[in-house]
């Protein structure tokens, strides 16, 4: 009979410290593993399985929506839509990148680097994405055709480099300077999270001060805002596994629980565009501009080409180090650091 032999695990200490994570004490991949062993793995039970298919599977629901959504509305020819078009075709994106990073991130220390950097990239673009819809469907009343909302979505564009830049500059200082890379780290994703967020902030502080009613698209958007600080927070502070390191090397690490909350989140997030974009239709296409081709999807185009840039000059800035013919089955030596 045929027979698939899983690839071989080790602990914190058996690999280099480019590949271990606070906290976690075992179930890591070899360092050199094969494009085949880093598939297999996903089928094994490591400390980065679940990673690998909490984001995975997500975007097949991500997509199942889109398809849906691809039956009753005109993506073609209603110009209303492209922004949402947009935002679900970068959140069927970035849960699919990361799950390809996590997949294929031990194949080398080079690889490693480029896989996260793609998958900052894909946030990035999320975070862009959100800014076009948040601009077209969820912008204040009051701050309709207002400077801010004229160049929500450039503002947004140099976010999202800045993102893209400052995240994969992290990864540079990550081995010498630990603390810091997680400080650069984690404030390029708040940053344009919470310029997103701005009009949202507003209606909600609005509505808390009675100044409009609470309606169901507030109060998804709550639940996401929620999920989105529950996300942040496990990022920053790798609990539960730094009050326990090794109790949750399989399941219940704070990077699995990050990627839950972010779907989660993003589920609401989608629920509460959707219901803005239905309710505040007639409204916004009578006070407002409509979307443009070019404030859409030349937008995301740009977006992608200069992200694109960015990986690629970082890509490129990487210390080049010699391919091991090493398998994950092998048992060989690790390298030391």
């Amino acid at each position: 009979m045929l027979s698939v032999r899983l690839p071989q695990l080790f602990d914190i200490h058996q690999v280099p410290k480019v590949f271990r994570e606070d906290g976690i004490m075992s179930g890591y991949r070899h360092p050199r593993s094969s494009a085949l062993d880093c598939i297999l793995s996903s089928f094994q039970m490591t400390n980065e399985t679940v990673n690998i298919w909490t984001h995975f599977l997500p975007t097949w629901y991500f997509l199942w929506r889109f398809s849906m959504l691809c039956s009753t509305l005109d993506f073609l020819t209603e110009s209303y839509t492209w922004p949402l078009l947009v935002y679900l075709l970068l959140i069927c994106l970035y849960p699919f990148t990361s799950s390809c990073a996590h997949i294929f991130s031990t194949m080398s220390d080079e690889a490693r680097h480029i896989c996260y950097f793609f998958d900052y990239g894909a946030l990035s673009l999320y975070s862009l994405g959100c800014a076009i819809t948040y601009g077209s469907y969820v912008m204040p009343d009051c701050w309709v055709n207002s400077w801010l909302h004229q160049h929500f979505v450039t503002i947004a564009i140099c976010n999202s480099l800045f993102c893209t830049s400052m995240s994969c500059y992290s990864r540079f200082v990550e081995l010498q300077f630990p603390h810091k890379s997680k400080i650069l780290r984690t404030a390029a994703f708040v940053v344009p999270f919470l310029f997103d967020s701005f009009p949202l902030f507003y209606r909600l502080l609005s509505c808390c001060w009675g100044s409009c009613s609470p309606s169901e698209a507030l109060a998804s958007h709550s639940y996401h805002l929620l999920f989105a600080f529950l996300t942040c927070f496990l990022f920053a502070s790798h609990l539960p596994e730094r009050l326990a390191p090794g109790r949750f090397d399989y399941i219940g690490h704070s990077h699995q629980l990050f990627h839950v909350c972010a779907v989660v989140g993003t589920h609401f997030q989608m629920e509460a565009v959707l219901t803005d974009m239905a309710s505040r239709k007639d409204w916004l296409t009578s006070h407002s501009f409509l979307p443009s081709f070019l404030g859409t999807m030349g937008v995301l185009a740009l977006g992608i080409l200069l992200n694109l840039a960015i990986i690629g000059t970082f890509s490129a800035g990487l210390p080049r180090t010699p391919r091991q013919s090493t398998s994950a089955s092998s048992g060989a030596h690790l390298h030391q650091e």
